[in-house]
């Protein structure tokens, strides 16, 4: 396999490659922007520039034979392309170009010896066209909110038509030493059988370059650019060096204008991530994002109003049904204050009694689990001191006073019996029942019902 064929495999991997990465790009387009079809993805350019022998990575040039003799001069070239954006990253374009590339030397050129003596080369590009494809390195801009300034790289291959004229002179319009127009045909393209009749010679070329789009409008932009081609042709100026592949380059600029909807983005100059971010692009985003504030502010309202404890006792003014309570009180969660009982207060019946009275539930004689304790210290003082107890038993308001009267006995007994059982003797406990009589609180609420059901100890 020659080298032309190798060139040729790399390049049409590299543009297989090319339309994967395009596929993946459009994959990868977040779909909360609506894919390709909310943007203008097709453009066609018109440019023009010059050509020049040389390129950027250096080597030497077929025509020129020693180093100071070369020179070169600018020939036009001008052409157009078409081009489909696949993402902000990528797109894919053919480009179509025509002119001329010219070279000259001082002296003759007298080797190699098919160099025909020649001064000066005029090699006429009939046509050239290639695929390629079109990465954007960086969208910019530095004075508006708006994306206007786009960097771009290229890459790809394509096929020439040429046919290079050699001079007697250096100035181009001497006697012709070497011209083969229609008797080109030889196999340099693919598998052409020769044929020796045609005009012009074929021959691959890889473009290589860069170049800047600056945004004019929303529909044309201004396109630079600095193409190197690279051919597979030791004959691109004519009989030279026959080890040597030729190349050019082309500085050019042109219009790009953008096909379809004025009311869709240009996706060359669009960034998705940028118009999501940038509240300020999008009128429409403006104002939902303003609805959106106006939504927080209010939020933030009512929170803070859920929040206000104008009395400071814990409980928002909003649920707080006793505003203003005073500082330090205590309330429950109503924001009201909690009501605790009063202390009892002993009528002239009770006066010196030395325990707190033992408490019974409504109707009952039974003791509560909680006087225990009380009547535990109270029996081991009896039993100590050798001393006597009375216990004066009574009952609340609620049923007949005769009723009341047993039930008050009995509670006075209940208390007697458990102090029989903590050890107290029974003939120093004097239990008696006085009914609804002598009552600590009023029997006209509960809360003194309660506190009237009761057994007082005396000593």
């Amino acid at each position: 396999m020659n080298y032309s064929t190798i060139k040729k495999t790399a390049v049409a991997a590299s543009l297989v490659a090319a339309l994967g990465f395009a596929e993946t790009a459009q994959a990868q387009t977040p779909t909360v922007f609506g894919g390709r079809s909310q943007y203008r993805t097709w453009s066609i350019g018109l440019q023009g520039g010059i050509t020049t022998p040389n390129a950027l990575v250096g080597g030497s040039n077929a025509f020129g034979q020693k180093v100071g003799y070369f020179q070169n001069k600018v020939g036009e070239y001008y052409g157009l392309t078409i081009r489909k954006q696949f993402s902000h990253l990528f797109g894919l374009e053919l480009e179509g170009n025509r002119g001329k590339i010219k070279t000259f030397n001082h002296d003759m050129v007298t080797a190699p010896e098919t160099a025909n003596g020649a001064k000066s080369a005029e090699t006429s590009v009939n046509w050239a066209a290639s695929m390629n494809g079109v990465f954007q390195l960086g969208t910019i801009d530095f004075l508006r909110r708006e994306n206007a300034v786009n960097f771009y790289a290229k890459v790809g291959l394509g096929v020439m038509a040429h046919n290079p004229v050699q001079f007697s002179n250096n100035d181009f319009t001497g006697t012709e030493v070497y011209n083969n127009k229609g008797k080109w045909g030889e196999e340099i393209f693919g598998d052409r059988e020769p044929v020796g009749d045609r005009d012009n010679r074929l021959a691959a070329y890889v473009p290589v370059g860069v170049g800047v789009k600056f945004k004019l409008s929303e529909v044309v932009a201004l396109n630079l650019g600095y193409t190197m081609n690279f051919t597979d042709d030791n004959l691109l100026y004519g009989p030279a060096r026959t080890d040597y592949k030729g190349k050019f380059s082309n500085v050019y600029g042109g219009l790009e204008f953008t096909l379809g909807s004025r009311d869709k983005q240009n996706l060359t100059f669009a960034n998705p991530v940028a118009t999501m971010y940038d509240e300020l692009k999008d009128p429409s985003l403006r104002n939902e994002v303003e609805a959106l504030k106006q939504r927080v502010s209010s939020l933030e309202g009512t929170v803070d109003a859920l929040g206000k404890d104008s009395d400071g006792d814990g409980v928002s003014d909003k649920f707080d049904k006793c505003p203003n309570t005073p500082a330090g009180t205590v309330v429950d969660g109503s924001g009201c204050p909690i009501k605790f009982p009063e202390p009892v207060v002993q009528n002239n019946a009770t006066t010196g009694a030395y325990y707190a009275p033992i408490q019974f539930e409504f109707d009952s004689s039974v003791l509560k689990t909680s006087s225990y304790a009380t009547l535990d210290k109270l029996a081991k003082e009896i039993r100590d001191n050798k001393s006597s107890v009375t216990l004066d038993g009574y009952a609340s308001a609620e049923g007949s006073e005769s009723y009341n009267v047993n039930l008050s006995k009995d509670r006075a007994n209940a208390v007697k019996q458990y102090l029989v059982n903590a050890g107290v003797s029974a003939s120093s406990i004097n239990a008696n029942g006085y009914g609804e009589a002598n009552p600590i609180a009023s029997n006209a609420t509960e809360e003194g019902r309660v506190q009237n059901r009761r057994v007082e100890i005396k000593k």
